[in-house]
């Protein structure tokens, strides 16, 4: 089990962490309606979940963030920019927290503690009590299904107003429950649990916007839960952009102290 050094460094690995977890203004609205069809089936609903991926090479923009532990509470605006499959980078207002996520690798440093983080997925994994890796946040961010719903079976159900799907065979573990809206198969709710552990990641899009031909969420709430502990994040989309040409300045300062973890 990860243990941090006090509460603030939790609160703070946690605020950067729900950063990780994001064409103009002019061009956007956001997305509601749509009706379900009850005639289809679990694997009809999960073919057109992945027909209606976002489609992108670069993703620039801001999200605003609200952060919450039932003790304290922060928000702040970053710009995010994302070349699919290949990074994700943050930067809070004059770069006093920069953040920088590969395939193979975690970082980030703090100007106002003078510190820095880098290394693995391991330790984003223990927060939520479930295996993160580069694909899951991407996933999470655009409005995909954390998991590979291809590879099991489902049985569906509509449940306030989306297509309702439980895996015919839930692990004893680990269980999860995902809801996709009608409109354009992109996720509704997504949640995994731990009942033995008493953990609870659940994924909630509000809304969506259109941008161009693609809709990307507009909103998104994330609540981690662990025995008697709670974590609420919400992320704001705005400005998002498609396929303009992006770079990722990092560069970790000499002299900052490496986060142990």
């Amino acid at each position: 089990m990860i243990k941090f050094v006090n509460r603030s460094r939790v609160r703070q690995l946690l605020l950067i962490f729900s950063v990780v977890l994001i064409s103009s203004c002019k061009s956007t609205k956001v997305v509601s309606g749509g009706s379900v069809d009850e005639r289809l089936s679990a694997k009809s609903v999960i073919k057109a979940h992945y027909q209606n991926e976002t489609e992108f090479k670069t993703l620039s923009g801001k999200v605003r963030i609200a952060y919450s532990d039932g003790e304290d509470s922060q928000s702040v605006s970053v710009s995010l920019r994302m070349e699919k499959d290949k990074a994700i980078w943050m930067s809070a207002p004059l770069g006093m927290v920069k953040a920088y996520i590969t395939p193979q690798r975690v970082s980030f440093y703090n100007k106002l503690e003078n510190e820095y983080f880098d290394g693995d997925f391991r330790y984003l994994s223990d927060m939520l009590g479930t295996e993160v890796d580069f694909s899951i946040l991407q996933n999470l961010l655009t409005g995909q299904a954390i998991v590979d719903l291809r590879q099991e079976k489902y049985t569906i159900d509509i449940a306030e107003g989306s297509y309702r799907l439980v895996p015919k065979l839930q692990g004893v573990l680990y269980k999860t429950l995902f809801r996709i809206e009608p409109k354009n198969f992109k996720m509704d709710l997504q949640q995994l649990s731990q009942p033995l552990e008493k953990r609870l990641l659940e994924i909630s899009y509000e809304n969506y916007q259109t941008i161009g031909e693609e809709v990307f969420p507009n909103e998104i709430k994330i609540k981690a839960i662990s025995k008697d502990k709670e974590n609420d994040i919400g992320l704001e989309f705005r400005n998002i952009e498609f396929n303009r040409p992006v770079n990722f300045p990092y560069k970790i300062p000499n002299g900052f102290k490496q986060i142990e973890l």
